[in-house]
């Protein structure tokens, strides 16, 4: 995780948590000037627009008041939804048995994109079954990580 996403992560997640949701990630996609800051919160009772919108304002004030981003930006507070984007060790392994698409920074072993069953977690690696091929992928080299809905 980048130090500016860390930087985030401590000044927000506090204020999510506070309201008595659970801060599942945070995303900062710089597009010049169509930066998003996506804010991803989760609650056993799932999560409706209302939540999102209350989370949003509180939000709002604190990224008013204390200004860690320089460049114009939207905020967005989503669900993790179906497919949730995986960001953390934990998060990896308490999907461990789902199917998963993984996209990493720089290419292992002559690839970039994994797709298969989610092993677990060994250290710092994330373990992928791919096509009968284990991978341990080291977690800082993810991109993005994401479950694949099932629909039995």
């Amino acid at each position: 995780m980048s130090s500016k996403l860390e930087q985030l992560q401590a000044l927000l997640s506090p204020v999510v948590e506070s309201l008595g949701y659970g801060c599942w990630g945070i995303e900062f996609i710089s597009q010049g000037r169509h930066s998003c800051l996506r804010i991803y919160i989760d609650h056993a009772d799932g999560i409706r627009v209302e939540d999102c919108e209350k989370v949003s304002r509180q939000l709002s004030g604190v990224l008013d008041v204390e200004d860690p981003i320089s460049v114009e930006y939207t905020l967005e507070v989503s669900s993790p939804g179906m497919d949730r984007p995986l960001f953390t060790l934990e998060q990896f392994a308490a999907h461990a048995g789902d199917q998963v698409r993984i996209r990493l920074r720089v290419p292992f072993e002559d690839r970039r994109n994994f797709q298969g069953l989610l092993r677990g977690v060994e250290d710092q690696d994330v373990v992928v079954l791919v096509d009968d091929h284990e991978y341990l992928l080291p977690v800082d080299m993810i991109d993005r990580a994401n479950v694949i809905p099932r629909f039995d």
